[in-house]
This record gives structure tokens, C-alpha cells and sequence, in this order.
């Protein structure tokens, strides 16, 4: 993996907190919170997606299978009853 160097000034507080937390090197400590904003912005894009399809195919839109909102609902039913 490539590495570039970076020099930029942060929050004392903060950084003092995330290495209570975390105490790895700060080349580490970086690396997970730029893992975890990547993540997010990834999460958030896969939730906007899903908003996205069922705004154009609502859960409740008969197919060819069907509709999902009668199988949540019967899955939901047959849990019920096993417990």
C-alpha cells in the first residue's frame, strides 16, 4: 500500500480523546476514522439507493413472485407462531 505524508493541524481535544480511546499511532488512528468517513459516505449512498428503488417500486408492487410486503408479513406471521 502506497502512503502519503500528510501534515495538517486538528482539534487538540479531540485528538487527545481519540488517542485516549485509541492508543495507536496516529498514522493508525488516521487511517481508521478516514476508514469509517469512507464507510459512512458508502452507507449512505446504499441507503439513498434503496430509497431510490422502492420510491420507484414500492414494497407493496405486485410481480411476477408476488409482493414483499405479503411475505415480510407472512415470514413475520411464522415467526410468530414457532415462538
Amino acid at each position: 500500500m502506497t502512503r502519503t505524508r500528510i501534515s495538517t493541524t486538528v482539534d487538540e481535544r479531540l485528538l487527545a480523546e481519540a488517542r485516549r480511546l485509541r492508543p495507536v499511532k496516529d498514522a493508525e488512528l488516521l487511517d481508521e476514522a478516514l476508514r469509517g468517513l469512507v464507510r459512512l459516505h458508502r452507507e449512505a449512498e446504499i441507503d439513498a439507493d434503496y430509497t431510490r428503488a422502492y420510491g420507484e417500486h414500492p414494497i407493496d408492487e405486485p410481480d411476477e413472485w408476488g409482493d414483499l410486503a405479503s411475505f415480510r408479513r407472512a415470514v413475520a406471521a411464522s415467526r410468530g407462531r414457532g415462538q
